[in-house]
């Protein structure tokens, strides 16, 4: 599968189209078919106590499997809206620096699944999930469920 856009390309889109993504100073760290790694420094999503805010970690997460998902469906050609149903996110560990969240696909056949269903009923669902990092140790794990809707729908 080829992708649709460059790391460069995804931030900037990132940037333009999702405000927060901005101010929390986003990067596309690598784009891979399976894999979206997104980093942002500590400085403008820092806590009282000088760590990452929790809701910066959980935007991170949530950006990289959206991210994923964006890239993947514009690779196959499938326009659609994207949006998150539901999620769940675990914290293991405090982040005090510069982070990053790695999304992976858990299985190429819910992928399959997820993408017949949007051409054939203009709406599927698919969980995704990524994992955040903290100098190279995972410091958390989100679940997402997001729905896709055809364009028109």
């Amino acid at each position: 599968m080829g992708l649709p856009m460059s790391p460069a390309e995804l931030q900037q889109y990132l940037h333009e189209h999702i405000p927060l993504s901005l101010a929390m100073q986003v990067s596309v760290l690598e784009l891979q078919p399976g894999s979206v790694v997104l980093g942002a420094p500590l400085a403008p999503n820092i806590n009282h106590r000088d760590t990452v805010f929790g809701g910066s970690a959980s935007a991170l997460a949530i950006l990289a499997a959206w991210s994923l998902l964006h890239v993947r469906l514009s690779g196959q050609g499938l326009a659609s809206r994207l949006v998150i149903q539901r999620n769940t996110m675990h914290y293991t560990l405090p982040i005090a620096g510069e982070f990053s969240a790695r999304s992976f696909i858990a299985s190429e056949t819910a992928w399959q699944t997820f993408t017949r269903s949007l051409q054939r009923k203009g709406r599927a669902r698919v969980s995704i999930a990524s994992t955040l990092i903290d100098r190279g140790r995972p410091a958390g794990h989100f679940e997402g469920e997001f729905v896709a809707l055809g364009v028109g729908r």
